[in-house]
């Protein structure tokens, strides 16, 4: 299939070389020229600018937004809206507010455009691992790009067979998923990553109290010099809370213990504030969710062993960099 991708960091070009190694086409654009460039390269073809990109699509076309959330999704959208037909997809893969996506759906609908939102996770790893997705729109339009999500999605792989699944979408066991109606997708991919932040939270916090048992107002007969390092990596093996997020840990620990180089400031990119405003509007109780939340908040205050925890895991998965110490 032909598709077009605006948005060339560091994962809207990684999903442009996954879907080229699967055979298919892309048409690609970004302000840096010279992502374009490096794609083309590898043999997509470039775009300067959005009359370029969508002169160069076949109807109907498929545009794959890689954007922040915020203006720049929905200044690109509204710019788009004025190019494209009736028939044709724009999908927001980034990680927009549910709402707004809502919204733009009933605003494109007027025009015969469709509107698809993917919650898409896998990081800067998704190029070898692929992306799981949760797909929101039209379920028709859904159907009709099947063919790039398969490629995209990371597929059976090694993971067991969840036992009684055969009455349940296949597609969810090769990694992505339709969710329901506009929104749902990122919906889905909101809570997602709320849980994430709770995950991340505990373990940070467990390991920071491994590493406080050494201080001297702990009593002697009770004080431990742990390596945490192996804990880590000891807990891959077998454990109840082996995971992938323990994985990136055991990692950065391995790599120094200290994790000095980070500052133990921890940013929040909105989808772990609107999980909270959600269980709030459905009066869900969220203590944990919440109080991941509210200590990354903290963290941009006073800063603790578990805050670089969290920061090295954010970096190890997404790549996010945080901002130093003030």
């Amino acid at each position: 299939m032909q598709l077009a991708m605006i948005g060339l960091g560091k994962m809207g070009g990684n999903i442009v070389r996954r879907l080229m190694r699967g055979g298919h086409e892309c048409v690609v654009h970004d302000v840096d020229s010279q992502a374009i460039q490096s794609l083309t390269a590898e043999g997509a073809t470039g775009a300067t600018g959005i009359d370029e990109l969508v002169a160069k699509l076949r109807a109907p076309r498929a545009i794959w937004l890689m954007l922040p959330h915020g203006k720049i999704t929905e200044d690109t959208i509204a710019l788009l809206a004025t190019k494209l037909s009736a028939g044709d997809v724009i999908i927001d893969g980034g990680n927009s507010f549910y709402q707004d996506d809502v919204r733009r759906a009933e605003q494109l609908a007027s025009k015969g455009i469709h509107y698809l939102d993917v919650g898409t996770s896998g990081g800067v790893w998704g190029l070898e691992r692929g992306y799981c997705m949760m797909i929101g729109g039209d379920k028709n339009t859904a159907q009709r790009l099947d063919p790039i999500f398969a490629t995209l999605a990371p597929g059976m792989g090694t993971i067991e067979r969840t036992p009684d699944r055969d009455r349940h979408d296949a597609r969810a066991e090769q990694g992505y998923l339709y969710c329901g109606p506009a929104g749902a997708g990122h919906f889905v991919k909101m809570i997602h990553n709320g849980i994430e932040y709770g995950m991340m939270q505990a373990m940070a916090e467990g390991f920071d109290i491994m590493r406080s048992v050494s201080k001297e107002n702990i009593p002697a007969n009770r004080r431990y010099e742990l390596n945490l390092a192996d804990i880590a990596e000891v807990w891959r093996r077998g454990s109840v809370v082996s995971s992938w997020l323990l994985d990136l840990t055991a990692a950065a620990l391995a790599k120094d213990e200290s994790l000095a180089q980070y500052s133990g400031v921890v940013q929040d990119s909105g989808e772990g504030r609107w999980t909270v405003q959600a269980a709030i509007e459905e009066a869900v109780p969220a203590e944990v969710l919440t109080a991941a939340l509210f200590a990354r908040f903290r963290s941009r205050q006073d800063h603790t062993y578990a805050e670089k925890v969290l920061s090295a895991m954010r970096f190890m998965f997404g790549g996010h960099r945080e901002p130093p110490a003030t």
